[in-house]
């Protein structure tokens, strides 16, 4: 299955586990990926990115991974801040799947992997970390934008990297007008064609 598909539920391609080594929090790792998620060989360029221009997250209270994808992102989250809860979310099971796998691999108890719909309504978030996916289309990466940062714990930052060419400035241009003083919007870091960009809750 390709890339492209990688936002299905349930990917219909057969489940073949494989091994790739990778490098979080300056340490070598070898995970477990496979076809039907999102960059299943290596880490993308944009987490990439993201992961190098990101600062520390807050060492305690619920961390988010948007679009968590087979989990480089939430594993990150959860080796920096072993006191922190990391919500790894995505509407991919396989690749919630491979999140758990790759958690017990790790020793990693405070990372949960769940469907959107399974983060407790009254759970607020000190950071968000997202590669969000920008090929499901403006709308639905939209409504994903308007259900979480709202979520932001006061004076919490969302972390998000965008290609350019995929509409980074236009996604910071949406968020400032749609939340207008509730959250400030900056371009953090340019890097590789991307965009990463910083959300700041100010309520």
């Amino acid at each position: 299955m390709t890339n492209e598909h990688y936002f299905s539920a349930t990917p219909a391609s057969p489940l073949i586990p494989r091994e790739i080594s990778v490098r979080l929090a300056d340490t070598d790792y070898s995970l477990v990926t496979a076809g039907g998620v999102f960059s299943p060989d290596r880490i993308d360029a944009g987490t990439q990115v993201l992961l190098a221009n990101t600062p520390a997250p807050p060492p305690g209270g619920n961390l988010m991974d948007l679009g968590c994808g087979w989990g480089p992102i939430a594993l990150t989250l959860a080796l920096l801040s072993p006191r922190a809860q990391v919500w790894a979310v995505d509407v991919n099971e396989r690749a919630l799947d491979l999140v758990r796998r790759n958690a017990e691999r790790l020793g990693l108890s405070n990372l949960t992997p769940v469907l959107a719909s399974e983060v407790p309504a009254d759970v607020s978030f000190m950071t968000i970390w997202s590669n969000p996916p920008i090929r499901v289309g403006k709308a639905e990466l939209h409504a994903m934008m308007k259900t979480w940062l709202p979520r932001l714990e006061p004076g919490s930052d969302a972390w998000l990297v965008v290609q350019r060419n995929l509409g980074s400035d236009s996604l910071q241009r949406w968020i400032q007008a749609e939340f207008g003083d509730d959250l400030q919007t900056t371009r953090a870091a340019t890097n590789k064609g991307y965009r990463v960009l910083r959300a700041r809750s100010t309520v």
